[in-house]
C-alpha cells in the first residue's frame, strides 16, 4: 500500500505534467497565429492612439497661445492700440513653445504686429502701423528681448485683412485652424491657428493668429517602432499625407510653382499609398470610420489600421501598417522545430519529476513503514523516534504553522496595498527611490506599475516646487512622518496636485528605514477650490453694485450740490468780469468756491470709482484713514436721511495690506448696517463712531453705533440670517469672507448704547 501511494504519486506528477505540456503545445501550435495577429492589430491601435495624443498635445498649445492673446487683448489687460505691449505679449507666446513658428495679430485697420524665430536665438517683429501713414518697421531682438536692429521696409504690402487665416476667423466668429499648407520662407510644413478679438459689442476688431511647424510630427513617426518594418502616416481629409516618417516625401511642387503636399494617391511611397487603398470619394475626401484591413504588396502580406481623430475642426486621420511576418514570421519559421522541442522538454522534465516524486516520498514512505510497526507491535513506541521522524514531524508542524500565519499576513498586507483604492507606494528612506507601487499610484501618474520601481519620488515632483522637495528630502533623512500637498507630474507631463502622507518605520530584517505613504489625486479638490473663490469675489462685486444701487439717489443729490454751486458761481464770475473792471477779489473768492466745489465733487467720485470697480484680487498697501473717509462720502446721503451722525475719530494715518476694493465693502456695508439700525427706532444720540487702533501687530477698525444692540441668539455672520424686512442675510456673510481671505478676523459685541462691529487687517510691511 506504501509502495503503490509513491508510485501513483510519480506517474500522476510526471504523467499530468506530460499530459499539460502536450495540451498546451499542440494548442499554440493552432492558436498562437490568430493570437499573434490579433496583437498586432491590437499593437497598431496603440500606435496610432499614441500618435493621436502626442499629435494633440503637440498642437492644443498653439489654439490656447491665441486664445489667451485674445482673451487678453478682448478685455484690455494687453490694449491692441499699445504695440510694444502687443509684441512682447506675442514674443513670449513664441518664447514658450519651440514648436511655434510665429505669431501675430491683424485688426480691421491694417495693422499688424508679426513675431517670427529668426534663427540662432533671434527673432524678427514686423509692424505695420496705418494710423496715419502707412508705414512697415522691421525689428531684430534676442532672447531677452533686447533690441538689436531696427529698419523700415517701404516695399512690403502686406495686409493681413485679405489673408485666408483672417478672413476664416472673421467669418466663423470663433478659433479655427486652416489646412495644412509648406511654409514659404522654411519651407517646411505646418499649420494656423487663428482666433477673432471681439470688443463688447460682438464686433470683431481683429485676430491673433499663431503659425505651428507640424515637420516634428514626421520626427515622431520616424522615432516608432511598429514590428520590425512597420510605420505610420497621417492624413489630412482632402488625402493629403501632412506627416510621413520620411519628411523628404512631403514637398512636391504644383501649379504656379508653390509648394504643396502630395495625394495619398501619388507620394513616392507605394506600401503607404497600398495601406491606404481607394478610399478617396470622387471629390478627394476622405470621410469614413475606423478600418481594419489586411493587403498584399510584392507577395508580403500584411496588416493595416486607419483612424480618424480631429482636434476642433482639423479632420485628419492616422494610418499605420506592418508586415504580417514581423509578428507572427518566427512561428511560421519555427513551428515544426518548436513542436518537437516542447515535447522532448515534456518528457525530460517528466522523467525528472518522477525521480524527484521518489525522492521527496522517501522520507513519508519511512514515516508510514514505522507507523505500521508501531500498530503491528513490532517497535516499541516508547523507543526514541529516529531523528528524521522527529525532525519531519516537529519541523514540518512548526513550519506549516508559521508559513500559514506569514502567508496570511503577506497576503492580507498585498491585498491592501495593490487594491487600495488610494495610491501607495514604498520608499527606500536612504535613497528617496520607490521600492515599491500600488496600480493606483501608477494610474494617477499615467506610467507603467514596473517602470516606477526604483525612480526617485522627487524626481516624479513638479521642479517649480522647490521648497517641498527640499522639505521632503529633510524629513526622510529624520525618519519622521510626514504630509503634504504638492504638484506632481504625469506621464505627459500634464501636472496634477497630491496629497502625501507619509510613515517612516525600520524593517526587521535589515534594519534599514522605509516609508509607507498614501496619495490621493486633489486636482479637482483644488479646482473647485479656485471656483469656489473666483464666485465669492464675484458675489461680493455683484453685492457692491446692489450696495451703489441703493445709494444712487442720494450720491446723485450730493453730486448735484457742489455741481449747482460750481455753475452759480461761475454765472457770477462771468457776471462781474463782464459789467465791473474793479472786481477781480470777488471773481478770485468766486474761482476759489468754485475749485472748492469741484474737489468735493471730484472726491465723491473718486469714491464712488474705488468702490464699484471690478478687483483684480491682488493685496496691495493703502492707507486705511483715505479708505474711512471715502466710505463716509459713499454713505453720507443715506446717514442724513435717518438723521444719523457718522463721526470717524482723528488718529495717524496707518498703512495695510489687503485688497482695497473688498475693505471698502466691508466698512461700507458696516456703517450702512449701522445706519439702518439707528434709523429703526427714535430717540438720541443717533451716531456712528467707526475708530482704528494698534492690537497686537493688527489695525483693528470699530464700528460702534447707538441703536437698539444685536437680539441674543442671533448668529449675524451666518447665510441667510437677517433682521431686516426683506434682507437676504448676505451682507455680513460677505464681510466675514472678505476680511478672512485678508488675513483678518470679525467679531460683533452689543455695548450700553447699542453694537460694535470689529476686524483687524494686517500692517503693511
Amino acid at each position: 500500500m506504501i509502495r503503490s501511494l509513491g508510485v501513483i504519486l510519480a506517474l500522476a506528477l510526471a504523467g499530468i505534467q506530460l499530459f499539460a505540456v502536450t495540451v498546451v503545445v499542440f494548442t499554440s501550435y493552432f492558436t498562437s497565429e490568430r493570437t499573434l495577429l490579433e496583437h498586432a492589430r491590437n499593437q497598431l491601435f496603440d500606435v496610432g492612439t499614441n500618435v493621436i495624443q502626442h499629435t494633440k498635445g503637440f498642437l492644443t498649445p498653439a489654439r490656447s497661445a491665441a486664445e489667451l492673446s485674445t482673451a487678453l487683448a478682448e478685455n484690455q489687460i494687453v490694449r491692441r492700440e499699445e504695440r510694444n505691449l502687443l509684441e512682447g505679449l506675442l514674443f513670449q507666446q513664441l518664447r514658450s513653445a519651440p514648436q511655434f513658428a510665429g505669431a501675430y495679430y491683424g485688426d480691421e485697420s491694417g495693422n499688424f504686429v508679426y513675431v517670427k524665430r529668426n534663427g540662432n536665438g533671434v527673432y524678427l517683429t514686423k509692424i505695420i502701423d496705418t494710423t496715419e501713414v502707412p508705414s512697415t518697421t522691421l525689428i531684430e531682438r534676442a532672447e531677452d528681448f533686447s533690441e538689436l536692429s531696427r529698419r523700415p521696409d517701404p516695399e512690403d504690402s502686406y495686409d493681413p485683412r485679405v489673408r485666408p487665416w483672417y478672413e476664416a476667423a472673421k467669418t466663423e466668429m470663433r478659433s479655427i485652424w486652416t489646412d495644412p499648407y509648406i511654409f514659404f520662407t522654411s519651407r517646411s510644413p505646418g499649420i494656423t491657428a487663428a482666433t477673432p478679438v471681439l470688443d463688447f459689442q460682438d464686433n470683431v476688431q481683429g485676430a491673433i493668429g499663431v503659425d505651428i511647424e507640424i515637420r516634428e510630427l514626421s520626427s515622431f513617426l520616424a522615432q516608432l517602432r511598429i514590428g520590425k518594418n512597420g510605420a505610420a502616416f497621417i492624413l489630412n481629409r482632402n488625402g493629403d499625407v501632412i506627416a510621413h516618417p520620411n519628411p523628404e516625401l512631403l514637398t512636391t511642387t504644383g501649379e504656379g510653382g508653390a509648394l504643396e503636399f502630395p495625394s495619398i494617391k501619388d507620394i513616392a511611397d507605394p506600401i503607404a499609398r497600398a495601406a491606404f487603398g481607394d478610399r478617396l470619394s470622387d471629390e478627394d475626401v476622405f470621410a469614413g470610420g475606423e478600418i481594419e484591413s489586411d493587403f498584399e504588396h510584392d507577395g508580403v502580406q500584411y496588416v493595416s489600421l486607419i483612424i480618424p481623430f480631429g482636434l476642433g475642426d482639423i479632420p485628419w486621420s492616422i494610418v499605420v501598417y506592418a508586415p504580417e511576418g514581423d509578428f507572427i514570421g518566427t512561428i511560421k519559421d519555427n513551428r515544426f522545430q518548436n513542436t518537437l522541442i516542447a515535447i522532448g522538454v515534456a518528457a525530460a522534465t517528466g522523467l525528472l519529476g518522477l525521480a524527484l516524486a521518489n525522492r521527496i516520498h522517501a522520507p513519508v514512505r519511512a514515516f508510514a513503514v514505522r507507523s505500521a510497526l508501531i500498530s503491528q507491535g513490532e517497535v516499541d513506541p516508547n523507543e526514541p523516534m529516529p531523528g528524521t521522524y522527529r525532525e519531519l514531524e516537529n519541523a514540518n508542524t512548526a513550519l506549516v504553522n508559521e508559513i500559514s500565519q506569514r502567508k496570511k499576513t503577506e497576503t492580507e498586507y498585498r491585498l491592501t496595498f495593490d487594491m487600495a483604492s488610494r495610491g501607495m507606494v514604498y520608499i527606500d528612506s536612504a535613497t528617496g527611490r520607490l521600492q515599491r507601487v500600488n496600480s493606483r499610484f501608477a494610474r494617477l501618474l499615467g506610467r507603467d506599475p514596473g517602470a516606477l520601481v526604483g525612480v526617485e519620488f522627487q524626481s516624479l515632483l513638479h521642479p517649480d516646487e522647490p521648497e517641498i522637495l527640499q522639505e521632503f528630502g529633510e524629513r526622510i533623512e529624520d525618519h519622521a512622518a510626514f504630509s503634504f500637498e504638492a504638484r506632481a507630474l504625469r506621464m505627459d507631463g500634464t501636472p496634477i496636485w497630491i496629497s502625501f502622507n507619509g510613515v517612516s518605520f525600520r524593517a526587521e530584517g535589515d534594519g534599514e528605514y522605509y516609508i509607507v505613504a498614501t496619495i490621493d489625486d486633489i486636482t479637482q479638490a483644488r479646482a473647485s477650490e479656485e471656483t469656489i473663490e473666483a464666485l465669492n469675489r464675484e458675489i461680493a462685486h455683484v453685492s457692491r453694485q446692489q450696495v451703489m444701487g441703493e445709494l444712487a439717489t442720494g450720491l446723485a443729490h450730493e453730486l448735484n450740490q457742489p455741481l449747482t454751486a460750481i455753475t452759480q458761481n461761475a454765472d457770477a464770475a462771468m457776471y462781474l468780469v463782464a459789467h465791473r473792471q474793479d472786481s477781480a477779489d470777488q471773481v478770485r473768492s468766486l474761482l476759489a468756491e468754485i475749485d472748492q466745489h469741484a474737489h468735493q465733487a471730484g472726491d465723491i467720485i473718486r469714491a464712488l470709482r474705488g468702490f464699484i470697480r471690478k478687483e483684480d484680487n491682488k493685496a496691495t498697501a493703502f492707507g486705511i484713514r483715505e479708505l474711512l473717509e471715502q466710505a463716509r462720502r459713499l454713505v453720507l446721503s443715506e446717514a442724513r436721511q435717518h438723521s444719523v451722525d457718522i463721526l470717524i475719530q482723528k488718529g495717524p494715518e496707518v498703512r495695510v495690506a489687503g485688497v482695497r476694493v473688498q475693505i471698502a465693502q466691508v466698512v461700507v456695508n458696516l456703517m450702512r448696517n449701522a445706519i439702518e439700525a439707528i434709523g429703526d427706532q427714535g430717540g438720541s444720540p443717533r451716531r456712528v463712531v467707526v475708530s482704528t487702533a494698534l492690537v497686537d501687530g493688527e489695525l483693528q477698525i470699530d464700528v460702534e453705533d447707538t441703536g437698539p444692540g444685536i437680539a441674543e441668539g442671533l448668529e449675524v455672520f451666518t447665510q441667510f440670517e437677517t433682521t431686516k424686512p426683506g434682507g437676504m442675510g448676505l451682507g455680513l456673510s460677505i464681510s466675514r469672507s472678505l476680511v478672512e481671505a485678508n488675513g483678518g478676523r470679525i467679531w460683533c459685541t452689543s455695548t450700553s448704547t447699542g453694537a460694535k462691529f470689529s476686524f483687524t487687517l494686517p500692517l503693511a510691511a
